[in-house]
């Protein structure tokens, strides 16, 4: 069955990743922790919800996300109106942020870390048009093979300079949003759609044009949330 091909290798690489994490809480809680029974039998079934939760996961992404994101690629690399990319791009990169699991468990810690100052439905929609508009502009470069230089090099310089700026309470956000956003959505999705359209557009490489666009959706919320401590920066001066 073509769905469970390679489910063996998704167990194995799961199980490689989790039982280390859970060998070293057990030492610690031999030696220091000495917590309840109740709660490492707790932690056990966490860990075991866990493991299910990333089986499950990796096997979908390999069977579903990235081929189906390969065949929109090239599906959409054969229509004659190129500039559809862009807003195309747009809706994808707005959607897989919004839906991305782990810029939803961000965007809910900055909220409880802040005591409810910084809302995360803020954060959430900042992080979405962010890689929304990075996606836009990776399928720009797609289309006219435009370096990827000329978007990462400007983009980090202006990071730079944005941080003198926003609001320091941002200034961690910002850099910590730019390793969520580039989660297993936009990772498996995004990125095969990338690789598809370069491989179907006629004097594209799809290894030197199609990837790239994990660096500009990283580079994007970054921008954004820097933008928006911004504004909370004066909008606290003008509260002063």
């Amino acid at each position: 069955m073509a769905l469970l091909e390679g489910l063996d290798g998704v167990i194995i690489e799961v199980a490689q990743a989790l039982i280390p994490l859970l060998v070293f809480f057990l030492g610690f809680q031999f030696f220091y922790l000495k917590l309840p029974r109740g709660y490492i039998v707790n932690l056990t079934r966490g860990i075991l919800f866990t493991a299910i939760g990333m089986i499950l996961l990796l096997q979908g992404v390999r069977a579903a996300f990235i081929p189906a994101g390969h065949e929109i690629g090239e599906a959409l690399a054969t229509l004659e109106q190129q500039w559809i990319f862009l807003p195309f791009g747009f809706f994808l990169g707005f959607l897989t942020t919004y839906a991305e699991p782990a810029v939803r468990v961000l965007c809910y810690q900055v909220e409880e870390a802040s005591s409810g100052s910084i809302r995360q439905s803020l954060i959430l929609y900042a992080l979405s048009l962010g890689v929304a508009v990075s996606v836009a502009c990776g399928m720009l470069r797609l289309v006219y093979g435009i370096s990827l230089l000329c978007f990462v090099i400007p983009g980090y310089v202006l990071a730079l300079i944005l941080l003198h700026f926003s609001d320091e309470d941002f200034i961690g956000i910002a850099f910590d949003s730019g390793g969520v956003a580039t989660g297993p959505m936009a990772v498996t999705f995004l990125l095969s759609l990338a690789v598809g359209v370069a491989a179907g557009i006629e004097g594209r490489d799809p290894v030197v044009d199609g990837f790239g666009l994990i660096a500009l959706i990283a580079l994007a919320p970054i921008l954004s949330v820097l933008m928006l401590g911004i504004f909370y920066r004066r909008r606290k001066g003008e509260t002063r």
